[in-house]
This record gives structure tokens, C-alpha cells and sequence, in this order.
């Protein structure tokens, strides 16, 4: 199962969801949905951003957990 940690890094940053897209240039809304698993894809290149106000690795913002019961 892909995991986000968006609020995680965030947190570490002291950086608000609102901040965050301001410096991104994605609404609101669509980072929401990102920050609590409920995106479907992400394109790379809003990775790409993320990372770099972040200044983190896609790694710190997503995580793979092998799913033990399917």
C-alpha cells in the first residue's frame, strides 16, 4: 500500500497546508486530497514542486508498506 506522509514533512517545516499550496500553485483542495491518501495519481512534476519548497526527496513524502493480509 503507497502511504503519504505530506503532514509529516509539513510538520517538520512548520509549514501550513495553505502555505504550501501558495508555493506550489495547486489549490487547496487538490493537496488536501493528496495530504490525506485519497489521490488516485499525483503528476511529477507537483512532486517535483513539493520537493523543492519542502526541500526533501519523494521518499520523505511517499512510502511503500507491503500489505500482509491481500
Amino acid at each position: 500500500m503507497i502511504i503519504i506522509n505530506l503532514d509529516v514533512i509539513m510538520a517538520k517545516r512548520k509549514m501550513s497546508l495553505g502555505e504550501l499550496s501558495e508555493k506550489v500553485g495547486i489549490t487547496l483542495a487538490n493537496l488536501s486530497i493528496l495530504k490525506n491518501n485519497k489521490a488516485k495519481a499525483v503528476r511529477f512534476s507537483t512532486l517535483d514542486a513539493i520537493c523543492r519548497v519542502l526541500d526533501c526527496d519523494v521518499s520523505d513524502i511517499i512510502e511503500y508498506r507491503k500489505d500482509d493480509g491481500q
